[in-house]
C-alpha cells in the first residue's frame, strides 16, 4: 500500500480506533455537507427564476416608467418638471433596510423597502401643468424602484449562494475523494499489520510451544534412560552380590587342611 494514500500511523489497537472515529466522523460530515449543498441548490435554482422573472418585470416597468416620464414632459414644460420635483422633494420617502434570510446555515442578505409617501404633499404637487401625469410618473418610478431593490436582494443573494455553493461543493468532494479514501487505506493498512503481527505472535507461539514439546519428550527419554541405567546398576549390583555370597558359602563348605 503506497503510503501517500494513507496517514502516517503507528499500527496499533489505539490507533485503528481512533481511524475508524475520524471515519465515522468523516462519514457523517460528508452527509451533513451534503443535504447543506442539496439545499443550497434548491433555493439557488429558486432564486434564479425569480430572477429571471424579475429581470422581466423590471424591463416592462421600466418601459412604462419611461412612458411615463415622456407623458408627463409632453403635458408640462421639461423645466417645470424639474422645478416641481424640487419643490416637493423636502425628505426622503422610500427607503432601503439592510436584512439577513438564514438559508441551511447561510445568511443571506436582503433589502426591504421601506416607502412612506405621507412625509411628501403630493397633493399640490404639479397644480400649474401635467399635475396627474407628474403623479402617475412618480407612481411608475416608485414601482420600478421597488423592481430594482428586489432585482438586487435577489441578485445578491444569488452571488453569495454561488460562493458558498462552490466552497460546501469543494469540502463535499475533499472528505469524498481524499479525507476517506486515506482513512479507509489507513484502516486496512493497520488492520492488515496487525494481523500480520497476530500471525508473527501465533507462529512465535506454536514454535515455543513445540520446543517446549520436545524439550519434554526429551527430558521423558532422558529420564527413561536413566531409570533403565539405574535399572541395570542395580540388577548388576544384585548379580555381583550374588556371587558374592554363592562364594562365600562355598568357601565355607570347603574342608580345612591344616
Amino acid at each position: 500500500m503506497s503510503g501517500q494514500n494513507r496517514l502516517a500511523v503507528f499500527p496499533t489497537r489505539m490507533a485503528l480506533t481512533n481511524m475508524k472515529s475520524k471515519l465515522k466522523g468523516a462519514v457523517r460530515g460528508h452527509s451533513l455537507l451534503k443535504k447543506k449543498s442539496d439545499a443550497l441548490m434548491m433555493r439557488f435554482r429558486a432564486i434564479l427564476n425569480k430572477i429571471r422573472e424579475a429581470k422581466e418585470l423590471m424591463g416592462r416597468q421600466l418601459k412604462d416608467a419611461s412612458f411615463s416620464l415622456a407623458k408627463a414632459k409632453w403635458a408640462a414644460h421639461p423645466s417645470d418638471i424639474s422645478t416641481i420635483v424640487l419643490e416637493n422633494a423636502q425628505t426622503a420617502t422610500f427607503k432601503v433596510k439592510l436584512g439577513n434570510d438564514n438559508v441551511a446555515g447561510v445568511q443571506l442578505p436582503n433589502f426591504d423597502m421601506l416607502n412612506d409617501s405621507t412625509k411628501v404633499p403630493v397633493e399640490l404637487t404639479g397644480l400649474g401643468r401635467g399635475g396627474r401625469q407628474v403623479q402617475e410618473t412618480r407612481e411608475q418610478y416608485l414601482k420600478a424602484l421597488e423592481g430594482l431593490i428586489n432585482l438586487a436582494s435577489l441578485q445578491t443573494g444569488f452571488i453569495t449562494l454561488d460562493e458558498v455553493i462552490r466552497i460546501t461543493n469543494r469540502r463535499v468532494n475533499a472528505i469524498e475523494y481524499v479525507v476517506k479514501p486515506k482513512l479507509e487505506n489507513t484502516i486496512s493498512y493497520i488492520i492488515s499489520e496487525l494481523d500480520e503481527g497476530e500471525r508473527e505472535e501465533f507462529y512465535r507461539l506454536k514454535k515455543i510451544q513445540g520446543k517446549k514439546k520436545k524439550n519434554l519428550e526429551q527430558k521423558e527419554i532422558d529420564k527413561k534412560a536413566r531409570a533403565a541405567e539405574n535399572a541395570e546398576i542395580e540388577k548388576m549390583e544384585a548379580e555381583r552380590k550374588d556371587i558374592f555370597h554363592q562364594t562365600k558359602g562355598e568357601d565355607a563348605d570347603a574342608p580345612i587342611i591344616f
